[in-house]
């Protein structure tokens, strides 16, 4: 089938474009190659991509107008929207940004999914709408309305506007709660890469809350499998108000203690991490843990990517691409 990609030359929408044209799909990808990070990097990612059934269309969804032509030509099956501005971070200083790329992008892509007569909607929410909930692992029956971040709120505002429009229009449309994802071709202001850089430079590392942090972190592929797996099962008219809409966590499930990352990283890269201790930042969580059998019980898959593993394989990526 035809499907839409958006954020096709960021770091999951580069793995999720291969694997669809792996299982034979045509793919239309639709990226603006934001600046907000190095845009060489995007554009090598565009070059893994070059294929006969991928089409790469450079467009901002903030333009309804051009948004709109991009469905009304492109005809899609079926959409993957992952373009979004990421980082908990960024957005408390650069707070327009979010609004923009994450709730004006995003109606904007409702929208053509709306008159674009679109058979299912997968889009990337974030395990960061969890906020302040203390609970783990982290159940999508949980609450989601304390949002510590300016980005949570802008994801778990996808959400309700995905519901609403799955509601009053008809679009089946799931999001996925991302749990902390590394892999190779990852962001440059992601841990994986600043980690990397500092321990080959002999530099020290900024560790927040005084290494009391625990993540869920999950493997790209992991994620991009879920990705694939809940595109092929639009989800069913709920009870409650006959939308058809779903939410799923998709993470490594269970919580990893940051120092045992950072040191995972030292030992796969064979030299010692230097660390700094310092206090939590302003919008940051102290632990992450997904419960994912919702995910296993719809489509048979939990990720599982040993930590290991997942961080020798980035590994093997970051020095072939940034010290060959």
């Amino acid at each position: 089938m035809k499907i839409l990609v958006t954020g096709s030359a960021g770091f999951i929408g580069m793995h999720t474009v291969l694997r669809l044209l792996e299982d034979g799909h045509d793919v239309v990808g639709a990226d603006n190659l934001s600046a907000y990070y190095d845009v060489r990097l995007k554009r090598a990612r565009l070059e893994r991509l070059a294929h006969a059934r991928f089409a790469q269309v450079e467009l901002d969804l903030i333009d309804a107008g051009a948004t709109r032509d991009l469905f009304a030509r492109g005809q899609f099956a079926r959409v993957v929207h992952l373009a979004a501005q990421p980082g908990v971070r960024h957005s408390l200083t650069d707070p327009h940004a979010y609004t923009a790329n994450n709730i004006t992008a995003f109606l904007n892509v409702l929208e053509g999914c709306r008159h674009g007569a679109v058979e299912h909607l997968v889009y990337a929410s974030s395990s960061s709408v969890y906020g302040a909930n203390s609970v783990l692992p982290f159940s999508e029956d949980q609450r989601t309305d304390h949002p510590v971040s300016l980005y949570a709120a802008t994801k778990r505002a996808n959400e309700l506007m995905a519901h609403s429009y799955s509601h009053l229009f008809g679009i089946p449309a799931t999001g996925l709660r991302f749990f902390t994802v590394y892999g190779p071709w990852g962001r440059p202001d992601m841990s994986p890469i600043a980690f990397a850089r500092a321990i080959l430079a002999g530099e020290p590392i900024q560790v927040f809350n005084h290494g009391k942090m625990r993540r869920d972190f999950t493997f790209v592929d992991d994620i991009v499998e879920g990705v694939v797996r809940t595109l092929a099962l639009p989800p069913a008219p709920c009870a409650e108000s006959g939308a058809r809409h779903a939410i799923y966590n998709i993470g490594n499930h269970q919580a990893v203690g940051l120092e045992e990352y950072i040191d995972t990283m030292a030992a796969a890269l064979g030299k010692p991490a230097i660390k700094v201790y310092l206090p939590m930042q302003p919008g940051d969580v102290p632990a992450t843990y997904a419960d994912t059998s919702r995910l296993a019980a719809l489509t048979g898959f939990a990720p599982s990517t040993p930590l290991a593993e997942g961080i020798a394989r980035f590994v093997e990526w970051y020095k072939g691409f940034y010290h060959p």
